[in-house]
Parts: structure tokens; C-alpha cells; sequence
């Protein structure tokens, strides 16, 4: 059964970028993913029930709300509070990446990324 990941990114160019380093997963059956621009779009989508995932992947700086703000929302949600977020940024902070602990975000990874780097981190959150 494969697993549901959603990416939320303000930049189209991140992911079209994503979609073609997880192309080989999506191909293989291995997970279905969808892709987001406005993540105020997606979550409205979620809390209403039209839309699931079982990983989110999530940029911080974008311009309807902020990453951080959206996962904060969903941990808030009996629905979502133990699903996993990635948080995919150009921000690496301590501070920064201290609020999104606090939150309970799973992981960190700063743009750039390599191919490899997605999937090995998608690969290990959902245990495939």
C-alpha cells in the first residue's frame, strides 16, 4: 500500500525538483504524492477531510502562512498530532529549528537538497 506524501512550496521550480527525484517512488507504487503552492490551501484541505497524508513536507518561508504556523496548526489536531512533518528550508537556525522541535516536527533539511537526500529521508520517516 503505498503511502500518501504532500509537499507544500511557494517555489515551483522546488517542486517540480521534488517531483523528479521521488519519480522513481511515485513510479514504483511506493508512495503517491501531491503537491501544494499555498500551504493555507492545503490546510483547509486537511482539516476538512478532502485531503490526507501520511508524511507532509513543508517549506517555512512562504507567503499565505509559514510552515512553522501550519505544522503548529496540525499538531493541534488529534487527526495529525502524531503524523510526521519534514520541514524542507532554506533556514538552519538553532533557533529556528528549536521552534519546530517544540512543535514536534520530525525532521530538518536545508535547500539545496540532493535527490538522495529526499528519498533517504522519506524512505526513513515513513520506514520504507
Amino acid at each position: 500500500m503505498s503511502k500518501r506524501v504532500i509537499l507544500v512550496d511557494d517555489s515551483k521550480t522546488i517542486l517540480a525538483t521534488a517531483q523528479m527525484a521521488l519519480e522513481e517512488m511515485v513510479n514504483k507504487g511506493i508512495i503517491q504524492l501531491a503537491t501544494y503552492l499555498n500551504p493555507a490551501e492545503l490546510r483547509d484541505a486537511l482539516l476538512r477531510g478532502s485531503e490526507d497524508y501520511d508524511l507532509l513536507i513543508s517549506d517555512i518561508n512562504m507567503a499565505q502562512m509559514s510552515g512553522l504556523d501550519l505544522a503548529s496548526e496540525l499538531k493541534a489536531h488529534d487527526k495529525f498530532k502524531n503524523r510526521p512533518i519534514l520541514i524542507l528550508t532554506t533556514e538552519s537556525s538553532p533557533e529556528m529549528k528549536a521552534r519546530g522541535k517544540a512543535i514536534g516536527v520530525t525532521g530538518w533539511m536545508v535547500k539545496p537538497f540532493s535527490d538522495d537526500k529526499l528519498v533517504k529521508a522519506i524512505s526513513m520517516v515513513l520506514g520504507l
